[in-house]
């Protein structure tokens, strides 16, 4: 599961790892990242196992997994490729949210007490290779909290610690999405959004661009990014759907955000006023006509 979990609370502490995994929060019993390269990461733990790990609280710099020996030091390098670090290089490609799970150790003050703590949603911004303390190759990741994400204490906070029962979680096939996305308030109010809708668009496409035909080469895989046709925010209350959402490289989104390209009827190409080719289209994608058409029309001069 990607994302939030259900009745689980940002701040939840577990007393051992088995009782955040019961409660679906992080999985392993060991490994500090749950995920695939293939579906990206859903949860880290940060509990000092990496010496060149850093805490700020809302930006972690975490180190990957592999290459420590028994006492905890880094005898070899780390390769991007592990399960775990491609995980995370997927989790920044596809811009998907990583839970965080704080366990207790003396490196952060950011860390319980005792025990381990959910501390909510961070999105992976960036990551890189570079020589560890301990002069071998590490692979870092820059984690940021998400806004509606509340801050990490520096002091224990008191949760009940729960021993909730294991649930399976089914995967829908494809992404029902959401026709009316609801928002969530937290110190701050933004729209829930699947995840799962953008991805399923960018896999019928391949990444590439629907507009110019560009598919991004990154060193950890390809990068595209999903654009809503009718955007989600007030006035416009487009649905989160994938018959919403176009693969759009970065520059034709932007282009398309800001209304330099719109689509006719027939999915026709407008760029500035003059119209070029068609949308690039697949028969697994179908656009809604009437997202085409709001989208149109506010940008109509």
């Amino acid at each position: 599961m990607i994302g939030d979990v259900p009745n689980v609370q940002v701040g939840q502490e577990y007393s051992t790892r088995k009782l955040a995994a019961a409660a679906g929060v992080h999985r392993p019993y060991q490994a500090g990242i749950c995920g695939t390269k293939k579906d990206g990461a859903e949860s880290i733990v940060v509990s000092g196992g990496y010496k060149d790990d850093q805490d700020f609280g809302d930006v972690i710099i975490y180190t990957g997994h592999g290459g420590r020996d028994e006492s905890g030091n880094q005898v070899s390098d780390q390769s991007r490729d592990d399960s775990g670090n491609a995980a995370l290089v997927t989790s920044h490609l596809e811009g998907l949210p990583v839970r965080v799970v704080r366990g207790a150790h003396k490196a952060s003050p950011y860390a319980p007490l005792k025990g381990y703590r959910y501390d909510g949603l961070y999105r992976v911004t960036s990551y890189g290779s570079k020589q560890g303390i301990d002069g071998f190759l590490i692979w870092q990741f820059r984690l940021e909290a998400y806004e509606d994400t509340p801050f990490p204490p520096t002091v224990q906070q008191t949760l009940p610690i729960m021993d909730p029962a294991p649930t399976g979680v089914s995967a829908p096939q494809p992404p029902a999405g959401n026709e009316s996305p609801e928002r969530v308030t937290s110190s701050v109010q933004r729209i829930v959004r699947s995840s799962a809708v953008k991805r399923q668009v960018k896999v019928w496409h391949d990444h590439a661009c629907q507009i110019c035909g560009l598919t991004v080469e990154l060193p950890g895989g390809k990068y595209s990014e999903g654009a809503h046709i009718q955007a989600l925010g007030s006035p416009h209350a487009g649905p989160d759907t994938t018959d919403n959402v176009l693969c759009l490289c970065p520059t034709c989104h932007v282009l398309f955000d800001g209304g330099a390209i719109v689509l006719t009827d027939d999915l026709t190409i407008v760029r500035d006023g003059q119209p070029g080719e068609k949308l690039r289209t697949s028969p697994k994608h179908d656009i809604n006509p009437a997202c085409v058409a709001q989208h149109r029309e506010r940008w109509r001069k």
